[in-house]
């Protein structure tokens, strides 16, 4: 009942992705945020291309002249930085990179049954 209830929520677009959020720095992995200045007509190939590496876990457009935004979360540093190198390589394009420093915790709490007035279905 639970996976047919939060497939149902993900196919209504009510929840955009349902899976484990890791800390994968406790393992010696490193996740880094990074960006790319792309010319609008070339943004869905530069899209696609940084798309098939496997450390990049999403990707965003944004109204900036550093207009796509994706985050590579790797097993190790070394590992996450010759990931940006090989995305630079494959894209032309200059890699931004925004290491984590620190980690910021907003606490957000969801009720895990549905309550009158809570719009959960």
């Amino acid at each position: 009942e639970v996976i047919e209830r939060l497939r149902a929520l993900l196919a209504r677009g009510v929840l955009t992705r349902f899976g484990p959020l890791f800390q994968i720095e406790r393992a010696g992995g490193l996740f880094v945020l990074a960006a790319l200045e792309v010319p609008e007509a070339s943004f869905e190939r530069i899209a696609g291309v940084v798309n098939t590496f496997p450390e990049v876990a999403h990707n965003y457009r944004r109204e900036h002249r550093l207009n796509m935004w994706f985050v590579v979360a790797a097993e190790t540093r070394e590992a996450a930085f010759d990931a940006l190198s090989r995305i630079e390589r494959a894209t032309g394009l200059k890699v931004h990179a925004f290491p984590k420093e620190r980690e910021y915790f907003v606490e957000l709490r969801l009720p895990a049954a549905a309550e009158p007035g809570h719009g959960l279905v």
